[in-house]
């Protein structure tokens, strides 16, 4: 792992960090680039070796992490904030390396309960992984 990288990762996360959404720790840490496209959240980012697990390939908390914020800005930009109730995440292709695309979108959005849905894909538009959501809409 180049540990030089992650550090400066870590740094410009810890230093530029805020406690809102787009630009809380997390989402610094892993440089997500965010934009709202009608009723979907896009999320683009290029994988890091401090992402990697010990087969070399993107870890899945990293994978489902993403989903998960896809899918809770994509409902805080259009109704405010909520919390997941529950995921189901589903790994279809390991991705080692380069850019990664995650589009969060509604299945049904509602006043306190709404679904949702977020795909993961790769440089060639191959699905790494897709999760389905409950939210709950806070007040």
């Amino acid at each position: 792992m180049d540990e030089n990288a992650a550090r400066r990762a870590f740094e410009v996360a810890l230093s530029t960090q805020r406690p809102v959404f787009e630009e809380f720790f997390l989402a610094r840490l892993l440089d997500l680039k965010f934009e709202y496209q009608e009723d979907r959240c896009v999320i683009t980012f290029g994988i890091q070796d401090f992402m990697l697990n010990p087969q070399g390939s993107l870890h899945g908390g990293i994978i489902a992490t993403v989903m998960d914020i896809s899918m809770g800005h994509l409902l805080n930009h259009v109704q405010g904030p909520g919390t997941t109730l529950e995921m189901k995440t589903q790994y279809v292709k390991a991705a080692r390396t380069g850019q990664l695309r995650c589009v969060g979108e509604f299945i049904r959005l509602g006043q306190g309960i709404s679904y949702l849905k977020s795909t993961l894909s790769d440089e060639a538009e191959d699905v790494v992984a897709f999760a389905t959501a409950t939210w709950k809409r806070l007040k």
